[in-house]
């Protein structure tokens, strides 16, 4: 069986300006990708996102953007294997949005799983650095 993994959490703010925060690539850049993210998040772009704890920009393919609800996106991993990584955005009715990220693909191998709990760290820090940002204006990554 494939790895998989699901991270969430929730964040202070209104649903549009968090999901505003993940498709702009200013604002990605600003808390998550280090390096920069160039392309803003629209259903069939190819987008790229760099972090210098990883150097070397690489491509992301948005598969789906459904305003205030979804992004899809597809990755080429270093592993070989090709994952989709699907995050949902909801309001939870006091102010708050809650943010899932699901992420599939990950090949039944050690490689596979070593990558899969390296990447299940990496979306749990993109889902820290975003709460902190959005809701504090601190970048959590800045020097990381």
């Amino acid at each position: 069986m494939p790895y998989e993994f699901t991270v969430g959490g929730r964040i202070a703010k209104p649903l549009a300006e968090v999901f505003e925060a993940v498709v702009d690539p200013a604002k990605l850049s600003g808390y998550f990708t280090t390096g920069g993210a160039q392309g803003r998040l629209e259903t069939g772009a190819t987008v790229t996102w760099d972090f210098h704890d990883f150097p070397g920009a690489f491509p992301v393919e948005v598969v789906e953007v459904i305003a205030n609800e979804k992004i899809v996106l597809r990755c080429d991993a270093p592993t070989g294997d090709t994952t989709t990584v699907t995050m949902t955005f909801a309001d939870t009715g006091d102010g708050r949005t809650l943010v899932r990220i699901h992420e599939t693909g990950w090949s039944n191998t050690p490689v596979g799983e070593k990558a899969a709990f390296g990447n299940c760290e990496g979306w749990t820090g993109m889902l820290c650095a975003l709460k902190v940002f959005i809701e504090h204006g601190i970048n959590l990554r800045q020097g990381f």
